[in-house]
């Protein structure tokens, strides 16, 4: 079997650190360089023409997703360096046609990319027939969050077509060793390099796991990985940024300081210091439940205290966040319990019954429904329709890996924005 190669995807859109970024993964084993579609788009052909100039023993990788005009195309990355060039295997015959002409008259390989084809083994085996020379089992980011499996798309392949076959969509170091294993010749890494704080190491670790399959951690379960343990791993500012500034609640502040908590949510209504819908929802929400309260965002009257915090305990409840306001805070604090509220007075209201338990209610601006799902932690709290749940924790989760690299540039005496090229992106 011949030795895998190791494609790291340079999908940024600032080419000094693309550079860097690519010196890192070569020092840890990168065997291709690919300036992805992002950085071409930001930067045009100088990315390949630089990449190419910086590395010259290493196969340049021109991520074009050419879907027309594929000659032209194909020789507009040839000239400017490229070894590899990328197209849309859903492109039409004549497009793909006329890239392959291009690539041999420029000498380069075609790598016909399979992002959203729907019969994706009838197309590569056209593909094949049609002359292209690598076929990629790609699933795309916005695919990947709702759950899609580059190892699925690429299982479907293993046999069908006697090209070499590239796999891309959310690899690391865990999954890059089963796409050998099914079949891959070349495995494309993106973000478990690109976003490491450690891109020598990550790439070094993933050259390892491919090459000795054994040496590999084990799989996980991705089926079992459950959205309250993403979740858990990133902030609420992480989920507002993955929900594009959407979701977050307006003037919940925790009560406890440095606490977190994730659940899903049991909504109550209640009306300015009434506490009996809001305690009574405490015996109808589930353990790890989150419940939501709207006490009309009274900053006067108490809706809630220290017992009905010991009774959420006693049930498991995740934390609790009320459109109100609290008493007996000393107290609650020593529990540290998640406790979000706009207010803290010492008066209480009266348990007059008025309300509804387990209702559409609005918190801090935002409608909350019961299921939905609930982050809240120091920075505040955020509200994730039940329906993206996994889709958002998962985008979550890559804006922390995204944060991770600009940290760690950060500490190498770089500055925000610089990292961000602000200037460039600037509004004209």
């Amino acid at each position: 079997m011949k030795r895998p190669v190791l494609q790291v995807a340079l999908d940024l859109l600032e080419l000094p650190r693309a550079l860097q970024i690519a010196r890192e993964a070569v020092d840890g084993g990168a065997d291709w360089i690919e300036a992805g579609t992002p950085l071409i788009k930001s930067e045009g052909m100088a990315a390949v023409r630089i990449l190419q100039a910086e590395f010259p023993d290493y196969p340049i990788v021109a991520d074009m997703k050419v879907a027309d005009t594929g000659a032209l195309e194909v020789e507009m990355a040839a000239k400017a360096g490229a070894s590899v060039v990328c197209v849309l295997a859903d492109a039409d015959d004549s497009v793909i046609s006329e890239a392959v002409r291009g690539a041999s008259v420029y000498g380069v390989k075609l790598m016909a990319d399979l992002i959203n084809v729907r019969n994706p083994v009838e197309r590569s085996r056209e593909l094949e027939v049609l002359g292209v020379h690598i076929i990629n089992a790609h699933v795309g980011i916005d695919q990947q969050m709702i759950g899609k499996s580059s190892l699925a798309l690429l299982e479907q392949l293993r046999g069908a077509v006697g090209i070499d076959v590239a796999v891309a969509g959310g690899l690391d170091a865990v999954t890059a060793p089963l796409a050998v294993e099914k079949g891959a010749d070349i495995v494309i890494v993106g973000g478990a390099i690109t976003r490491s704080a450690g891109v020598s190491e990550s790439a070094r670790r993933i050259r390892d796991a491919i090459d000795h399959p054994s040496h590999a951690p084990p799989p996980r379960n991705e089926e079992g990985r459950g959205i309250r343990e993403i979740l858990s791993q990133v902030s609420s500012p992480n989920i507002s940024d993955a929900m594009h500034r959407k979701g977050a609640m307006a003037g919940m502040i925790s009560l406890c300081g440095e606490v977190k908590m994730v659940g899903q949510a049991t909504t109550a209504q209640s009306f300015a210091g009434d506490w009996a819908k809001p305690v009574e929802a405490i015996d109808h929400a589930a353990q790890g439940d989150v419940l939501v309260i709207n006490n009309e965002g009274s900053t006067t009257v108490a809706t809630w205290g220290e017992l009905a915090t010991l009774s959420c305990i006693s049930r498991g409840i995740a934390g609790v966040v009320i459109d109100g306001s609290v008493r007996d805070i000393d107290d609650i604090r020593k529990l540290n319990f998640p406790l979000f509220a706009r207010a803290v007075v010492p008066n209480a209201g009266e348990p007059k019954g008025f309300g509804e338990i387990n209702c559409e209610v609005t918190c801090g601006g935002q409608v909350v429904r019961p299921g939905d799902w609930i982050v809240g932690d120091e920075s505040g709290v955020v509200v994730i329709p039940r329906e993206r749940a996994y889709e958002i924790a998962r985008r979550a989760l890559e804006v922390r890996k995204t944060e991770e690299r600009v940290r760690e540039e950060i500490a190498r005496g770089s500055t925000l924005s610089k990292v961000s090229d602000l200037i460039k992106w600037e509004k004209k």
